[in-house]
């Protein structure tokens, strides 16, 4: 559903068959797997361990002397095996997806509207021509009371087309009307009066004539991939540390180069510096270095260091943009790295976290698990997002940004996990209606 309000506005309307949307969502669905996969993973290990807790098939397990976390050593196995194929999936299916995801998405953006002609309505679809007809036939294909404009002409004037009839046809390139029972009016300058674009009219009666119109811009023309592949994130990680490389020389020789135009700024004129052995004597500048200038030198040295330090300010801030732009591109890459490896280890550490929790609450079904997975999940995905938009503006370090939904959880899992071991009722009301009560007896 996400999927569709995004990108409703770029598919409606322009003529895609049905396979082309199924393709798209079949690419995008791949990119929704890093939100889908953990908080199935979440929902899933409530569901069952509040199952197993609510039909007192834990009490059974404890009872033969099976500790929790044996009991959940099987599943353990097997949200392992899923983290590790988490893994390989981000570094070998994600960036494929992206990559022909990116490169449809693209096609079909560029793509325009598809030609329609509705009855009494001008269509100006078409550059340069403007369509209107009263009727369609029954076939769609034959029109009544045809009337084209055509701006094609340089002098700004338009010419006329009406026809009592005609037939369309179609194919990739073209559209062909064939026009019976018509006149053409066209109006241009005379002979001898060019300053006057409307000095003489031309109309001419025709049975039939057929005009053709270019509908190739209509069509859906698949570019190549290659020009996409250099994106973020269709790169894996071998891919995403050759771009890291390459924009850090890009950045380093940016700032030497900069550097370097900003000293020249700077440095003292020393003409005779090598050229004479004469030592002189450092001069010592007590008080306010313009006293130093010459009265009738003041003025030009002034506007001199002010046109200088102008200068300096305008070099500065022309290149502060791109150093932003440049250091923000490295980030995403040192990002999007570090997001290969956070799917594998958010799948486990949800596993923690929905486990326990299932086995406190025990209660099984789609109620009360679904809410809890839904609340864990958005505090997840939350601190993972805050954190990402963080380290991308440069107020956090690249590295916390997919790490610091993790390590704020992971005592979270910890916890649950040893009062989950130790069968806390840990969301019992009665049990914590009692600890206020005896806090209250305490107090008193």
């Amino acid at each position: 559903m996400f999927f569709l309000f995004k990108y409703v506005d770029d598919l409606i309307g322009k003529g895609f068959e049905w396979y082309v949307i199924l393709e798209l969502m079949y690419y995008a669905s791949a990119a929704n797997v890093s939100m889908a996969l953990p908080l199935s993973i979440l929902l899933s290990s409530i569901m069952t361990f509040g199952t197993l807790g609510e039909n007192y098939e834990l009490v059974a397990i404890k009872s033969a002397g099976i500790s929790l976390q044996k009991a959940m050593m099987p599943l353990l196995v097997l949200i392992t095996c899923i983290s590790i194929s988490s893994f390989f999936f981000s570094d070998y299916m994600l960036p494929k997806a992206n990559l022909k995801f990116g490169s449809l998405l693209w096609d079909i953006r560029n793509k325009k509207l598809s030609f329609l002609i509705k009855e009494g309505v001008f269509n100006s679809s078409i550059p340069n021509y403007s369509i209107r007809v009263d009727k369609k036939g029954a076939d769609g294909v034959t029109l009544h009371n045809v009337m084209i404009y055509d701006h094609t002409s340089n002098n700004g004037i338009a010419k006329i087309i009406i026809a009592k009839e005609g037939k369309m046809a179609s194919d990739d390139k073209y559209l062909l009307l064939k026009l019976k029972d018509g006149v053409r009016y066209e109006e241009s300058s005379g002979k001898n009066a060019s300053y006057n674009p409307r000095q003489e009219l031309t109309r001419m009666r025709f049975k039939e004539t057929d005009q053709k119109f270019d509908i190739s811009s209509f069509n859906m023309k698949r570019t190549d991939e290659q020009g996409f592949r250099n994106n973020t994130q269709m790169l894996n990680l071998k891919g995403l540390t050759k771009k890291q490389d390459s924009l850090t020389k890009d950045l380093d020789s940016t700032n030497k180069y900069n550097a370097t135009v900003i000293n020249n700024y700077f440095k003292q004129n020393t003409y005779v510096k090598g050229y004479t052995r004469v030592k002189a004597i450092p001069k010592v500048i007590k008080g306010d270095l313009l006293n130093m200038v010459p009265q009738p030198q003041k003025r030009s040295v002034i506007q001199s260091a002010y046109d200088q330090a102008n200068s300096v300010k305008q070099n500065v801030s022309a290149r502060v943009g791109d150093f932003e732009e440049r250091t923000k591109n490295i980030i995403k890459v040192q990002i999007e790295y570090q997001k290969k490896f956070t799917l594998a280890f958010s799948c486990l550490l949800l596993f923690f976290i929905g486990a326990p929790l299932g086995a406190i609450i025990r209660k099984g079904g789609l109620g009360l698990p679904v809410v809890m997975a839904v609340v864990f999940f958005l505090i997840y995905h939350v601190i993972s997002t805050v954190a990402e938009k963080s380290a991308l503006t440069g107020t956090l370090l690249p590295f916390f940004g997919p790490w610091l939904a993790i390590i704020v959880l992971s005592p979270l899992g910890a916890f649950l996990t040893y009062k989950a071991t130790v069968d806390s009722a840990l969301f019992d009301i009665s049990a914590i209606k009692q600890f206020f009560i005896n806090l209250f007896k305490k107090k008193k």
